[in-house]
């Protein structure tokens, strides 16, 4: 897909350029063509294969955990299946084993549709090496939906000692309220509202497509965190996404809710990113008094 991708935007456009020059330009235009295009996916192989970790900073106000901190980290569409293996969960338990986090939230998206490449490649093994204080969760993402697995999906990620929420929310004692939302993939999911509970602590959400984030603010959630979009994985597609979603990456401060959506650790189909990083965020979150 990125060869055809870059091919259709590149080619046609170096036989432009041979038309409207000289004759003796021919070759010298087509090697400058050739080695931009496979500049191109190489450095798109590399993005692909070299995640980063970007950190972000938040301060909630809370008067039951004033004074406190939290740390978070965040991971999404790992996609782990054929081309995606365990070399790169591997990167991922490392990264954020490295940071100590006392929470580890993994947004959806966790194999590419099926989890039998999960299972073959005894990516558990790995899995299981990742550490927080307070326990990881995962969600399912809209790529478990078209796998049509969702019963084994989630029997492999639990035995992986992922706690899976699936249109619950949990309370972790004196921490946080965090909810898990089924993905917008499925229509008939519950509505935010009916996941909510009354308490004290502050409340997470992990939602894998970012297609509503004035809901949770208008009901005084903290923190959302999603993925999805892979900020369009190859330029220009990070246009479409833009339009498409309300916060199709980055970081966003509304009222009462901050808004993360990851561009997300793997990668879907070609392993190619020109326009973003695989990553993995870190949140680290301040209680303050109200």
């Amino acid at each position: 897909m990125a060869v055809l991708q870059y091919g259709l935007m590149i080619f046609p456009l170096t036989n432009l350029v041979i038309w409207l020059t000289p004759t003796t330009m021919k070759i010298p235009i087509e090697i400058i063509a050739a080695l931009l295009f496979v500049g191109v996916i190489a450095i798109g192989v590399y993005f692909a294969y070299a995640p980063v970790v970007r950190r972000q900073q938040i301060t909630i106000p809370n008067n039951k955990l004033a004074g406190q901190s939290l740390r978070i980290s965040i991971g999404s569409d790992f996609h782990f299946g054929l081309v995606m293996r365990k070399g790169m969960l591997k990167k991922f338990v490392e990264l954020s084993n490295a940071e100590n986090p006392d929470i580890v939230l993994l947004a959806g998206d966790l194999v590419d549709d099926v989890p039998y490449w999960y299972g073959k490649y005894n990516m558990a093994e790995e899995m299981l090496k990742l550490r927080a204080t307070y326990g990881v969760y995962g969600i399912l993402g809209n790529h478990e939906y078209y796998g049509k697995q969702l019963k084994e999906t989630i029997y492999q990620m639990e035995q992986s000692n992922i706690r899976m929420l699936i249109d619950e929310t949990i309370e972790i004692p004196g921490v946080c309220l965090l909810t898990g939302r089924e993905d917008a993939t499925n229509k008939a999911r519950k509505k935010l509202e009916d996941l909510q509970q009354p308490s004290e602590l502050p409340w997470l959400i992990m939602d894998h497509t970012p297609d509503d984030i004035e809901t949770p603010n208008a009901l005084g959630a903290n923190l959302q965190v999603s993925g999805h979009t892979h900020r369009g994985q190859m330029w220009p597609n990070q246009f479409i996404t833009s339009k498409t979603f309300p916060l199709d990456y980055g970081y966003k401060k509304m009222a009462h809710l901050h808004a993360i959506t990851t561009s997300g650790f793997g990668f879907w189909g070609p392993p190619v990113r020109t326009n973003s990083r695989s990553e993995m965020w870190v949140v680290d979150i301040k209680f303050t008094e109200l």
